[in-house]
C-alpha cells in the first residue's frame, strides 16, 4: 500500500492501544472455571480448566462478548439460552454469563488500573500531526471509559466499540462490520484505510472488509496474525512511520 494513498488508521484497542488484553483474559479465567465447576457438578461432568492462551485466542480475543462466552461454550458441548441483555449475572444465559465477565472485568480494572502501549502513542500522535483520521474499532464496551482513563479518548474522530454495535445491529469481528461502519463514519474507502489488529478475529475481520493494508500487532499473544489474514506483522508499531 502505497504512504500516498493511507488517509486513516483504524485501531483496535486492547491489545493494540491498551494492556487490558490481560486483564479481559484473567476476567474470562475467573469466570469460566467458575461456571465449568458448576456446570459439571450438577451435570456429572468433568471439565478441563479454561486455558490461557489457548481457549482465550480461539474462542474469545477481539469478539463481542456474547459472542465468545457462546463460542467457548459450544466447544466445551455446552448450549445455553441466549437470554437478554438486561439478564443478572447469575442467569443461566449466554448474556447472563456474560454479564458476569463483564463485572469481574470492573473489578479488575479498578484494582489495577489501565496501562497503555508507547509505541502505539507515538503512532497516534504521529498520525495525528500528519492529518490522518483516526478510529477505534473494539468489541469492548468498556472503550469509552478506558480511553479517557489514559488521556487518549480525544485523539480519534471515531469510535465504534461494543455499545455502537449493539445499538445499530452489527455483526461482531470477524465480520469486518464494525470496520466498515468506522470508515463510513471517517469518510473513508476501506482501500485508504489501514486496519490494526492483535486479534485472529480482528486481522480476518479487515481481510473481510478488503481494507489497504491489514497490519497484525505481535503483542507476544501466540496469536497467528499471518495465516488469520494480516499483510504484515509488526511488534513495534513505531515501524510503521
Amino acid at each position: 500500500m502505497d504512504r500516498s494513498s493511507v488517509h486513516a488508521l483504524l485501531f483496535d484497542l486492547d491489545g493494540v492501544i491498551t494492556r487490558t488484553a490481560t486483564l479481559h483474559a484473567a476476567a474470562w479465567r475467573r469466570l469460566l472455571d467458575d461456571f465449568l465447576g458448576r456446570w459439571g457438578a450438577e451435570n456429572g461432568r468433568e471439565f478441563e480448566p479454561f486455558a490461557v492462551p489457548g481457549d482465550y485466542l480461539r474462542h474469545i480475543d477481539g469478539k463481542r462478548r456474547y459472542d465468545g462466552v457462546d463460542a467457548f461454550l459450544r466447544s466445551r458441548a455446552v448450549q445455553l439460552p441466549w437470554g437478554e441483555p438486561a439478564d443478572s449475572p447469575a442467569a443461566m444465559t449466554v448474556c447472563g454469563v456474560g454479564n458476569a465477565k463483564n463485572r469481574y472485568f470492573a473489578e479488575l480494572l479498578q484494582q489495577q488500573g489501565v496501562d497503555v502501549y508507547d509505541d502505539a502513542v507515538v503512532l497516534i500522535r504521529a498520525a495525528r500531526r500528519r492529518g490522518l483520521k483516526l478510529a477505534v474499532v473494539s468489541a469492548s464496551e468498556n472503550c469509552r471509559d478506558i480511553l479517557q482513563r489514559v488521556g487518549l479518548l480525544d485523539q480519534f474522530d471515531v469510535i465504534v466499540s461494543g455499545v455502537e454495535a449493539a445499538q445499530l445491529g452489527l455483526a461482531g469481528k470477524p465480520a469486518p462490520d464494525t470496520f466498515l461502519r468506522a470508515a463510513e463514519l471517517l469518510g473513508v474507502a476501506p482501500a485508504n484505510a489501514v486496519v490494526l489488529e492483535d486479534a485472529i478475529s480482528g486481522v480476518q475481520a479487515g481481510r473481510a472488509g478488503h481494507f489497504g493494508l491489514v497490519v497484525g500487532v505481535d503483542r507476544n499473544t501466540g496469536a497467528d496474525l499471518t495465516t488469520g489474514g494480516a499483510d504484515v506483522v509488526c511488534a513495534d508499531l513505531g515501524t510503521l512511520l
